[in-house]
């Protein structure tokens, strides 16, 4: 008889799912894992916190395109939730492993008892206890399918330590290999709902195409051709950054239209093609002023139930957005198509943003953020990775930068969650060790996992990290000063070092007061070995989004 663990067999469905990196906090209930994996050769990454942690495997799994694994003891659990939710909502797969006491004592107020599987569930796609160790397997496929299937999002695991190390004849284990899959998707469309979208949208004079989150399948090149072929503009965020390149054409940027003015031109579009782009939010819910009542809606989505949630649609597509897009390409061949009308006043109004934003200077109290971003953009390698924090110095960027590349340009999404970005960029400089990532976060922000630059030195992991230093919470602080006249709890202390917080933890850090400093620190960012932080001091201003936020309201 061959026996195996319940450690071993964790670590040889990591090994055939391609996963050879974990993102972990060591504690009690992990350690028999942790040393099958170590023995195994599984590269442990471990960080100062478990949020931070699963931050850093969300950013490896949206790189990698397989779940990004995080894993930690008990209470650990409790520190990663704020990381699971924000990975939920980024929609990002994550199979995340905690520990726990021996099953003969849970629900007897064992060591570190708690919930585990009924905190995560609100922050993930499922959770479950495994029980038995012959079922390992099923759990893990199990979690990769769904993880990876339609919407991608995190997994929860808790594995007791006697489930870790029970050890069983390899025989009695069900499903040891994992199942053929071909795709981790859906398939095609019906034809005739494709010819009925193919008719909508070469009958309408403005026609628009959306990529969201739910196309994360599409690979670079997928859009270019169907764009080339009907003349019509694409707008993308999330997921879907950079699956055509802003540098196309008919490649028009991100469509959050809180943060571009180029994406406000949508409420003229008479057809609007949504390609796993939920009407939420950011999109007016679907309804005037964003999209016009009279525009005809064509859905295409992985999840059944977000197709025509908050707005009737004229066809609703549920299938693999890649497969659909193939489709909508080879039927669009056989058709004339003329140019949409919204291009050329799309190219005019993106032109005059990137315009305004270039002219964008600071003042004696310090340098405009935008003042970081032109100097930044200019000597940045054409394969960075770019990380934009979701405040106002990152937002200025998200409005700036262009997304040439799929999987090399990150910002929050819909969550607005501060405190992610150190730790992300972390996690993508560890899945793209060839490329530069570059990351922009605000002071505040910093507070929140700055000491994971402690992480980033010790596995020699050479992050570039961009601080814009305005000393103020500043979307929130302006806010403030306008509705309210009055600043409450959000001015921070000025002059702060973080670069020397740096340097303390063993990184490179630099300090820039004047703008005449900062190109130079950049490069020397840029040719260091270690990671490295520019704490610049910037003055405070109001982004495109704070500007949306003041302009409408909607805080």
């Amino acid at each position: 008889m061959t026996k195996v663990s319940g450690s071993q067999l964790i670590t040889r469905c990591l090994s055939t799912l391609g996963i050879d990196t974990v993102f972990a906090v060591a504690g009690d209930h992990t350690l028999p894992l942790m040393d099958t994996m170590h023995n195994s050769g599984v590269r442990f990454i471990d960080t100062r916190h478990e949020q931070g942690a699963v931050d850093m495997a969300n950013a490896w799994g949206r790189i990698k395109h397989k779940p990004g694994i995080s894993m930690f003891t008990t209470p650990g659990h409790a520190n990663a939730i704020p990381g699971l939710a924000f990975a939920h909502q980024l929609e990002s797969p994550i199979i995340n492993i905690s520990g726990c006491a021996s099953q003969d004592r849970l629900g007897q107020w064992a060591a570190q008892e708690i919930d585990q599987v009924g905190m995560a569930k609100p922050v993930t796609k499922d959770a479950w206890l495994i029980r038995d160790v012959r079922r390992i397997p099923e759990f893990f496929w199990r979690s990769y399918k769904l993880a990876m299937t339609g919407r991608r999002g995190p997994i929860h695991l808790t594995i007791p330590v006697d489930v870790q190390t029970a050890q069983v004849d390899i025989s009695s284990v069900w499903q040891y290999e994992p199942p053929n899959h071909t795709s981790e998707d859906l398939g095609q469309s019906a034809p005739q709902k494709i010819l009925d979208a193919i008719e909508i949208l070469n009958s309408a004079s403005s026609p628009v195409v959306v990529a969201g989150n739910g196309a994360w399948s599409l690979q670079q090149g997928d859009l270019d051709a169907f764009a080339e072929i009907t003349r019509m503009p694409i707008l993308n965020e999330q997921a879907a950054r950079g699956v055509i390149s802003d540098e196309h054409p008919y490649g028009f940027g991100i469509s959050d239209i809180r943060v571009v003015d180029s994406a406000k031109l949508i409420s003229k579009s008479d057809a609007i093609l949504l390609l796993g782009k939920k009407l939420d939010f950011t999109f007016d819910f679907g309804e005037p002023p964003c999209i016009s009542s009279n525009a005809k809606i064509i859905q295409v989505d992985p999840e059944p139930t977000i197709i025509g949630r908050t707005r009737r649609v004229d066809i609703g597509i549920c299938g693999n957005v890649k497969e659909v897009v193939l489709q909508l390409t080879e039927v669009a061949k056989n058709s004339k198509w003329k140019q949409s009308n919204l291009v050329d006043e799309l190219a005019a109004t993106h032109e005059k943003q990137q315009n305004d934003l270039d002219s964008m200077t600071g003042n004696k109290n310090g340098i405009h953020a935008m003042e970081v971003h032109r100097a930044a953009k200019t000597l940045a390698p054409s394969d960075t990775c770019l990380v934009f924090e979701g405040a106002d110095f990152g937002f200025y960027g998200a409005a700036y930068w262009p997304a040439k590349n799929k999987d090399r340009w990150f910002t929050n999404g819909v969550m607005g969650m501060l405190g992610w970005a150190i730790p992300f960029g972390i996690g993508a400089q560890v899945a793209l060790p060839q490329s530069k990532v570059l990351v922009f976060a605000g002071d505040g922000s910093f507070g929140f996992n700055g000491l994971e630059i402690d992480t980033a030195v010790r596995h020699n992991i050479p992050a570039v990290i961009l601080i814009g230093n305005d000393s103020v919470w500043g979307i929130d602080y302006h806010q403030q000063k306008q509705f309210f006249g009055q600043s409450i709890a959000t001015e921070l202390l000025p002059n702060t070092r973080y670069d020397l917080i740096a340097q303390a933890l063993g990184a490179h850090g630099e300090f820039v007061q004047d703008l005449s400093q900062l190109a130079p620190a950049l490069k020397r960012a840029f040719a260091s070995t270690k990671p490295s932080v520019i704490n610049v001091k910037t003055t405070p201003s109001p982004s495109p989004l704070t500007k949306w936020v003041l302009d409408t309201k909607q805080y």
